[in-house]
């Protein structure tokens, strides 16, 4: 039973770890991508510089709040304001592209 015990949280660690290496790999293909999207064009470099008042800051935000908003801006769920201005650009970003983008830009400061 203790070896069983001992093994379970060994692989619980290793599984922790892993995970954190992933969201950093991750937030490090998201500063990629921002740039190769060109995200940073309108919301300036590392999302704290956008190129006109009127659009958003993204250094900092929540990354479940970013996924869902560029979500509903590429299915045309979410429309008006400067949104028509984003849809061909995220038009050609995957679902795993936004996550990363948005995974790097919540770890901005």
């Amino acid at each position: 039973m203790k070896l069983t015990n001992t093994v379970n949280g060994l692989l619980l660690s290793a599984a922790v770890i892993a995970s954190l290496g992933a969201s950093s790999a991750m937030a490090a293909d998201g500063k990629a991508l921002y740039t190769e999207k060109l995200c940073v064009t309108c919301h300036g470099a590392e999302g704290k510089a956008p190129i006109i008042p009127t659009y958003p800051k993204l250094a900092g935000q929540n990354k479940e709040y970013l996924i869902a908003q560029t979500t509903m801006i590429k299915e045309g769920v979410r429309t008006g304001g400067m949104t028509a201005a984003m849809m061909p650009l995220v038009a050609a970003v995957t679902a795993e592209e936004i996550e990363a983008i948005s995974e790097y830009l919540s770890s901005v400061e």
